[in-house]
């Protein structure tokens, strides 16, 4: 197995030599806006990478996933970051959740989408490395709640959302053959073994919705529970899937993007913020004014561009949401989330 998986690596890093950046179309009337020049930070101190946030009923927090595997929540100013959820692993083993390291990711766990049901109060946790997971209210032990669909073990768990009516939760798994650690891998090789999935809580089953996807990363799902957003990384686009109506079941294109898309959210107007990781540089970008480094972008429930925010070149967005006119913006590289408020 490990030669094999060394036979693909050595032939992926043959491609990204020899193939040319993917090629890319994007044109757009709307100004960019460099929001993120005046932004407050909120830091984490000895950890990082912010990669989603989430909000309870209460509207407290933001709660976000670290390096080290845990749940944080921010209590304000004059208390700071409090533990908030871990996974079984925190507590059998000494080396999790106290240091910073990435190559403890695999043993430890990295919380990447989180979403709470309001309902209940739950927050959901997709772990990149051991699945979906919930944890009560009042936080603590995580449970888990799937590892695989159809027998073939998660490897990349990754957005997520929820149907606040329903419960039922949907939720990526990027690829079946690369781990989070290798995701520049499912980039540069072009996997295209990502699935699309929900979980039913009444049920407790899983089920795939979608295969063969490439390199599906954030979700969202609309305002009126028609349909769902599923940002695929790679070919730097957003796809459409049908909930509901005569196209239940089909995706079709939604938009495409000038980088790889990450982390989808919805706001209060139904429109839909999605933070770019990365720039591409493609073959044919045009645009009526400067677009130096798309962090994110606004689009409509059509899926037109509404805005774009800019940011320099370290800069590496993973998540924006939008609540009562503040932009929180979170990032699995920084070592702090950046709020910006109009």
């Amino acid at each position: 197995m490990e030669v094999k998986r060394l036979t693909c690596l050595l032939s992926v890093v043959l491609l990204l030599l020899l193939l040319p950046p993917p090629p890319l179309v994007f044109s757009y009337e709307t100004k960019a806006i460099d929001k993120l020049q005046s932004i407050d930070k909120i830091e984490l101190n000895s950890v990082s990478g912010p990669e989603s946030l989430a909000f309870d009923n209460f509207g407290e927090g933001p709660y976000t996933g670290v390096s080290n595997g845990k749940i944080l929540k921010w209590q304000g100013k004059d208390v700071g970051w409090a533990e908030f959820a871990f996974n079984s692993r925190h507590s059998s083993n000494a080396e999790c959740g106290v240091y910073n390291n990435v190559l403890l990711e695999s043993r430890c766990g990295r919380p990447l989408g989180l979403r709470f049901h309001n309902k209940t109060g739950d927050l959901y946790v997709a772990d990149a490395y051991f699945g979906l997971f919930k944890v009560g209210p009042s936080g603590g032990l995580m449970s888990e709640l799937a590892s695989s669909a159809e027998g073939v073990p998660f490897r990349f768990t990754n957005g997520l959302d929820i149907d606040q009516e329903t419960g039922v939760v949907y939720f990526t798994d990027s690829s079946t053959y690369f781990h989070r650690s290798e995701n520049a891998l499912v980039v540069i090789s072009g996997d295209a073994t990502g699935r699309l999935m929900k979980y039913e809580p009444q049920t407790k089953k899983v089920t795939v919705l979608k295969k063969n996807l490439v390199y599906p990363n954030g979700v969202a799902i609309s305002d009126d529970n028609t349909y769902l957003l599923v940002a695929e990384s790679t070919p730097c686009r957003i796809l459409k899937y049908w909930l509901q109506g005569p196209k239940t079941g089909q995706l079709e294109h939604f938009a495409d993007l000038p980088g790889y898309p990450d982390n989808i959210k919805r706001n209060s107007r139904g429109e839909f913020w999605v933070a770019i990781g990365k720039k591409v540089q493609p073959n044919g970008l045009t645009s009526s004014s400067a677009l130096d480094n798309p962090v994110a972008l606004r689009l409509s429930k059509e899926g037109k561009v509404l805005e774009i925010l800019d940011g320099d070149t370290s800069t590496s967005l993973s998540e924006v949401q939008e609540r009562d006119g503040t932009l929180w913006f979170g990032s699995v590289e920084m070592s702090y989330i950046g709020v910006y408020k109009a």
